[in-house]
């Protein structure tokens, strides 16, 4: 039995940050370490695998010990080291993994694996903690990055004075994420990576309602998610408009000098441009929110739970605070730093399944494909 606040190390790597947090019973953030790798990949437009393995290598080290450093206490004082199993790129894992066992090993503390998906529900119920609330569950939880778009039907029930999380997949999508259907765009109109935010500021400066891209429809789920369409006819509307290609082509001698600020990009932008940026983003956020509405209401819940990196998305916030006070409903995001991939939410996923006894051996192995149940 823990007789005090369980000091959790959490260590994320499953993709491209390589990240470190201790956390203090489930709830209280001690640290939180993020190395991005965004300036490596730029150039890629998009995370290279071996890459991305390369500098986790390198900076696991520095990263854990600046995070036990700025939590204000020593290794030994950990209870236990929680490490993201999967899903992710198999690399990038196991070098989160094999230093996580290596470390639990070695300190003689209990090792927990942790679904990265799962890390990212308890992002929500972390920062809605903090701010001194209670999400309501069971809830509906949209997951939406540059890998995953997914839904999940989340429960909690307490067991031993422990809870224990159970997660049902509602739907998900079919083809690209959300995330990298952001990414993709922002390559095709030269705006830089990572897309998201880039395309997120430039939004505003244009009208969401010049362009209308056809709503996917969805056969059998309809409650799974298809980004490829709208991507393509992005495409064939810059075929379509050849006018526009002079200033790609001036947006991509700008990135090659490293000038890649929004605002140099909306400098570069044509109405047009901005006019199909802001219309793009209508077009995702409406259909995120929509199967998510829909999702709720199927599963007669009175919260939804909103995470992952595009939850950081000003426009997607505003679109579902204001269909969620219409509806009664409530909903809950992260800060935007933890929306983002980080290792305080793989600490705050490991605590229940510490508590519960769900500790791994030298065995445990990375899974790029770890299903959330």
């Amino acid at each position: 039995m823990i007789s005090h606040e369980a000091l959790i190390l959490g260590i994320e790597s499953s993709c491209d940050e390589t990240a470190a947090a201790v956390v203090a019973g489930g709830q209280r953030v001690l640290s939180n370490v993020v190395a991005s790798q965004v300036a490596i990949h730029r150039k890629y437009g998009g995370v290279v695998p071996e890459l991305a393995s390369r500098e986790h290598l390198r900076r696991i080290v520095p990263v854990v010990r600046e995070a036990v450093e700025q939590a204000g206490i020593a290794l030994a004082d950990l209870d236990a080291v929680a490490v993201t199993r999967g899903p992710g790129l198999i690399g990038a894992l196991l070098v989160g993994v094999t230093y996580g066992k290596v470390l639990a090993l070695a300190l003689g503390k209990p090792l927990v694996a942790v679904n990265h998906l799962e890390g990212h529900v308890h992002a929500v119920l972390l920062e809605a903690h903090a701010a001194g609330r209670r999400p309501e569950l069971p809830a509906v939880c949209l997951i939406v990055s540059g890998g995953h778009t997914i839904l999940y039907h989340v429960k909690s029930e307490s067991s031993n004075g422990a809870a224990r999380f159970s997660y049902a997949r509602i739907g998900g999508t079919r083809d690209d994420a959300a995330g990298e259907a952001y990414d993709k765009v922002a390559r095709m109109l030269a705006l830089g990576y990572p897309g998201g935010p880039v395309i997120d500021q430039l939004a505003a400066y244009g009208n969401a309602k010049a362009i209308r891209f056809a709503e996917p429809k969805m056969r059998g789920n309809a409650y799974d998610f298809s980004f490829s369409g709208i991507k393509t006819a992005v495409l064939y509307h810059l075929r379509r408009n050849p006018q526009l290609q002079p200033e790609i082509e001036a947006r991509q001698q700008a990135l090659a000098r490293s000038e890649r600020s929004a605002e140099t990009m909306r400098q570069l932008a044509s109405p047009a441009t901005l006019d199909l940026v802001a219309s793009f983003q209508h077009a995702v956020v409406q259909d995120l929110v929509a199967r998510t509405f829909s999702a709720s209401e199927q599963h007669a819940v009175g919260t939804i739970l909103v995470s992952g990196g595009v939850a950081a998305n000003h426009e997607l916030r505003t679109t579902f605070e204001e269909e969620a006070k219409r509806r009664g409903v409530e909903v809950f995001f992260p800060s935007r730093a933890l929306s983002t991939d980080n290792a305080a939410m793989i600490a705050a996923a490991g605590y229940p399944r510490f508590l519960a006894g769900q500790h791994e051996d030298a065995t445990l192995n990375a899974e790029a494909n770890f299903p959330l149940a």
